[in-house]
């Protein structure tokens, strides 16, 4: 007998669950390949959030199964785990009873746990009956992480659990090479969808709630991109010369470089990365939005390596994005905190040393290399540079304007919901 509509939906949502928390994939590697055996954008706007909204509140589902089941789940029941908490999600979102309980039920069934389908229907009306355990928002981040999160900032800790536990307005970048803000912003509006425009981001709209990007206007032709403010900031920070000579040393996915080439279609830019296979994306989305002719080239290459890809021209302008905890941007990636681990944070300071030191070898003098993160942790960012500056001579940090965030070292941070935007952290250096 075929399966009632949305059963599949759930199953899928519980499968992507499953992998992410109980065997360490990417959530966003899973629904990329997960997303596509769905032909409805609906189904697949539905499975996206079920699976962020269970991801986010995963320590309060955890603690509700706990106080309600007589015994815990064991290895084996995973599955059954990741469907309670798909179940429990739907119920967050306040979809209907009948579709969150109903087909979460016979998505069990469908699953091969028919034996286990009437615990699952009643723990998820028990859910409705008396509502999920409010919880704290820090119980979701790893002890060794939250020491970290409280050393560097224990007075706005909390705010930062709170903020990264909750979903990120959607932010536009509108490109100026096609359109004008305010007239693409009309566009919005005729077709239902209002905006706010924020003061200090010249390319920025944001909506208050998200949108499948295909619903968005002229997306296709490249009249826009989704990109979080704090992204949009490092453009306006780096400010290079008309003509540039410009190296964006981490560039995948490639919306950064594309902002700039926006902004200046002449910028003479080379766009590396280590990964040949996210380069595509970057090719992808300079080919969409039309920046991908001129002098714009992209190559894979470990940007520390100079003798694998420097030419011996020195750039006028570097942006460094380095790879990083993604301690700032947990609200739209949840799993980070999963994933992470305390052993990872060593490697990753070396490597954004390594990078800094090689990157700055190639910087001419009298230019400027904006070294950029989307951490919180000090070690990463404002202690990264001050050691960057004690050991680099020639080497002066510039200060940006209050609105980058509050002052950390030489450089600036904004901490996760600020200004509805993620964390990130930057710092404008000047070579002599």
């Amino acid at each position: 007998m075929k399966a009632p509509p949305g059963v599949a939906l759930r199953v899928a949502a519980a499968q992507a669950l499953d992998a992410v928390v109980h065997r360490g994939q990417s959530l966003k590697a899973d629904l990329a390949q997960r997303l596509p055996t769905f032909n409805d954008p609906r189904d697949r706007a539905l499975l996206e959030a079920i699976a962020f909204t269970a991801l986010r509140n995963r320590a309060r589902y955890d603690a509700a199964l706990q106080a309600w089941m007589a015994k815990p789940l064991g290895r084996r029941d995973a599955p059954l785990r990741a469907l309670l908490h798909a179940g429990f999600a739907q119920l967050d979102m306040q979809l209907s009873s009948h579709a969150a309980v109903d087909a979460t039920v016979e998505a069990a069934r469908t699953m091969g746990r028919t034996h286990q389908a009437g615990m699952v229907n009643a723990l998820l009306r028990r859910a409705l009956r008396e509502g999920l355990p409010a919880g704290d928002a820090a119980q979701a981040w790893p002890q060794w992480l939250r020491k970290r999160v409280a050393r560097d900032w224990p007075q706005d800790a909390a705010a930062i659990f709170q903020a990264s536990a909750t979903p990120a307005p959607m932010w536009l970048r509108v490109n100026r090479t096609r359109v004008a803000r305010e007239a693409y912003r009309a566009q919005l509006h005729e077709a239902g969808i209002e905006t706010g425009a924020p003061e200090g981001l010249r390319d920025a709209l944001v909506l208050a709630t998200p949108l499948p990007v295909h619903e968005l206007p002229g997306f296709d032709e490249g009249l826009v991109s989704v990109q979080d403010g704090s992204a949009q900031c490092v453009a306006d920070a780096l400010a290079p010369a008309p003509g540039a000579r410009v190296l964006d040393a981490c560039a995948a996915p490639g919306g950064k470089s594309a902002h700039l080439l926006e902004r200046d279609p002449a910028l003479r830019l080379l766009a590396l990365d280590i990964d040949a296979a996210r380069l595509r994306r970057v090719q992808e989305t300079h080919a969409r939005l039309g920046v991908d002719g001129g002098n714009a080239t992209v190559r894979a290459a470990d940007a520390a390596d100079l003798a694998a890809w420097w030419d011996g021209t020195p750039f006028d302008a570097i942006l460094l994005d380095a790879p990083c905890s993604a301690t700032g941007i947990v609200r739209r990636q949840p799993d980070v905190l999963l994933h992470r681990r305390e052993s990872d944070l060593a490697a990753l300071t070396a490597t954004q040393a390594r990078l800094l030191d090689a990157c700055w070898r190639t910087l001419a003098s009298g230019g400027v290399l904006l070294y950029a993160t989307c951490s919180i942790l000090s070690e990463e960012n404002a202690a990264q540079v001050d050691a960057f500056l004690a050991r680099t001579p020639d080497a002066t940090a510039e200060p940006l304007p209050q609105h980058y965030g509050r002052t950390s070292g030489a450089g600036r941070q904004r901490l996760p919901g600020e200004d509805d935007m993620d964390g990130f952290f930057y710092a404008r250096l000047r070579k002599a």
